[in-house]
């Protein structure tokens, strides 16, 4: 009995030493499977409640008071000018107490002093108007 240990026969074939990746991809495949069944089915259409019946009537259009500052700081009511502040707090409060206030759109002039249209804006602030806007921003604009 003789045992040839130097020398190899080449129809032998070579070991493999690459990982087999066929059962990595069985598993794979099948946790891929398991995840899309158990994943719940998205709908596209989105449940409202919707309101029935008729709409409510349409409201009266808002009374709208134009308040005007000039460049020489007086102020004007609906194109009227005012003595004083007293004159102008004496309006506002009026304005605020009313129930359905109206729309006081301040409309400054763009050379007026700044404490002219801070002094309107505090009264207005101190007396209760709610519904304040300025109006004509974009002369304000480079």
């Amino acid at each position: 009995m003789a045992m040839n240990i130097g020398s190899r026969r080449s129809d032998d074939p070579e070991v493999m030493m690459d990982i087999n990746t066929t059962p990595l991809i069985d598993v794979m495949l099948v946790l891929i499977i398991m995840l899309i069944i158990t994943i719940p089915v998205q709908l596209h259409s989105v449940n409202l409640n919707m309101p029935q019946g008729n709409p409510p009537p349409p409201t009266s259009p808002p009374v709208v008071v134009t308040v005007d500052i000039d460049a020489g700081g007086a102020v004007l009511w609906n194109g009227e000018a005012l003595a004083d502040r007293a004159a102008l707090e004496a309006l506002l409060k009026q304005a605020a107490a009313q129930p359905l206030q109206p729309e006081l759109h301040l409309r400054p002039n763009k050379d007026v002093d700044y404490g002219v249209v801070a002094m309107v804006l505090a009264s207005a602030q101190r007396l209760g108007v709610t519904k304040l806007g300025m109006v004509g921003n974009e002369q304000f604009a480079p």
